[in-house]
């Protein structure tokens, strides 16, 4: 037996000991394992939703699903950048612990002073992935959209996916929004067939299939992980809302010429007011609406636990005044570890669990995901595994806070978003975030300052000294790697 296949044949052999079943409110039968429906939206940004406060942007859906669950106001991804948080949630790792602390494969630029490590370019089989251990609990599992951890041989079904539609080793759909997609794990459709209508398309046929076998439905719950591509460049708006949005555009008050921000070298927007994001934003909101209404149709819904989140912040920080979106009032956004780019949207609706319309504002993060749905499952924990997440099953029933003192981010890289290499640390209202090219870090107090506008680290060099201790120390029991001086850098900008 490859140990790989050993390694996981003894760990699912214990998570799938299972505990009592969480008791779920259904009219069909009084306890069974819960269904999962996890929507993963790419690049969408903490105020992109009208129940996040937009008020260009419409989300009439997932606005009626915060409704009748708990909408969550710090909720964060593990990282700035779309492939580590993908990682965590996969793993319940800190990205730093399992190096995949850049989009894969990264971008390494050699013509600045320092060198960014060379990161793992995907997701290790030797991970025992969340699907994997739904799976070996006895769930059938579908993945559709984005994967961008690894490519042939670390794709989905290598980790614990049944069913693959669309998930392959690019971060951006090779061939854009329309068909031919140019996708290798996704046939073409017909011709202006829009991306997020075929995942959808997909999911929705999958439901059916599922439950077309009244053994499958009876026996065999299911997890549906939907990845949308959607937000993620090349923005290509949705022909079927685009007119909506310049029309409301066309309406609304002229915005003020100051409409950027500098960051550094960079730009951050301040406004919403692109139409062709609107109309994405839209799209994917419509297609989540017909999910939904295909699992009430399939008399699902009380039996479903449903998860939204977004993988990092919107894009609004580059290094030119043109952006999709602003995460005002929140700074900077994708790329960044000012709250912009690492703070998220996130609903969770399970039944039976969480109050309708109720609001958490305890800290999480993607590493907890993995936690949650195995104890919502009544599946043992795999505390080995899933080590930097913690359950959120009591913060769900709006009982309890978290047993967590502090949240941690390291982003040893560059970015085209204009970031240069650092990390972060969030306890309790404090955040401290250290730049590592300039040897600069910063202190703000979250509770005053959402904006993170005052930096406070010479007023309180006392409380700056003990987060940047606690950083440093959490990046060496993860065994982070850091960036290092580029031997050939020359500064040519005196």
């Amino acid at each position: 037996m490859k140990r790989r296949d050993l390694l996981k044949t003894i760990s699912l052999g214990t998570a799938a000991s299972i505990l009592p079943s969480f008791q779920f409110c259904t009219t069909n039968r009084t306890s069974r394992k819960p269904n999962f429906l996890f929507f993963l939206v790419d690049d969408l940004g903490w105020a992109d939703l009208g129940c996040y406060g937009s008020k260009f942007y419409e989300s009439p859906n997932i606005d009626k699903l915060a409704s009748q669950g708990m909408r969550f106001t710090k909720a964060y991804a593990a990282s700035p950048v779309c492939s580590p948080t993908r990682a965590s949630i996969m793993t319940g790792k800190h990205p730093a612990r399992l190096n995949i602390t850049d989009w894969i494969p990264g971008d390494r630029p050699r013509n600045r002073k320092l060198l960014g490590p060379t990161i793992k370019n995907e997701l290790p089989l030797e991970e025992i992935t969340l699907a994997e251990t739904l799976r070996g609990a006895g769930y059938k599992t579908f993945f559709a959209g984005k994967w961008h951890l690894g490519d042939e041989g670390f794709y989905p079904e290598d980790q614990g996916f049944d069913i693959n539609k669309g998930g392959h080793s690019r971060g951006s759909p090779p061939g854009g929004y329309y068909s031919p997609y140019e996708n290798p794990k996704l046939q073409d459709g017909p011709e202006d067939e829009y991306l997020p209508d075929r995942l959808a398309n997909e999911s929705i046929s999958f439901l059916e299939s599922h439950c077309s076998s009244s053994e499958n439905r009876q026996e065999q719950p299911f997890m549906l992980f939907l990845s949308f591509y959607t937000v993620h460049t090349p923005i290509q708006a949705s022909k079927r809302h685009i007119e909506k949005f310049q029309k409301k555009l066309a309406q609304q008050a002229k915005t003020d010429e100051q409409s950027f921000k500098q960051e550094r070298e960079g730009w951050t927007k301040l406004t919403q007011n692109d139409p062709e994001y609107a109309s994405m934003i839209y799209a994917m909101d419509e297609n989540i609406g017909r999910i939904l209404d295909k699992l009430n149709e399939l008399s699902l819904t009380d039996e479903t636990v449903v998860i939204f989140m977004s993988d990092n912040g919107g894009l609004s920080t580059l290094g030119r005044k043109w952006s999709p979106t602003s995460n005002v009032p929140l700074r900077a956004g994708k790329g960044w570890c000012y709250e912009g780019g690492i703070r998220e949207p996130m609903i969770i609706k399970a039944p039976g669990v969480t109050p309708a319309g109720s609001v958490c504002d305890t800290p999480v993060v993607s590493m907890d995901f993995y936690p949650t749905i195995l104890e919502l499952a009544g599946i043992d924990q795999i505390s080995e595994q899933h080590v930097d997440g913690l359950s959120l099953k009591k913060v769900l029933s709006g009982k309890d806070s978290l047993d967590r003192k502090s949240l941690f981010w390291h982003y040893p890289h560059y970015h085209g978003s204009k970031w240069i290499p650092g990390s972060a640390i969030r306890e309790g209202d404090w955040k401290l975030i250290s730049f590592y090219e300039d040897d600069k870090i910063e202190l703000y107090n979250l509770k005053d300052d959402l904006s993170e506008k005052n930096d406070l680290a010479e007023v309180y060099p006392e409380k700056l000294q003990e987060l940047n201790a606690k950083l440093n120390d959490y990046l060496k029991e993860c065994d982070a790697k850091m960036p290092y001086e580029n031997p050939q850098w020359i500064d040519d900008r005196k």
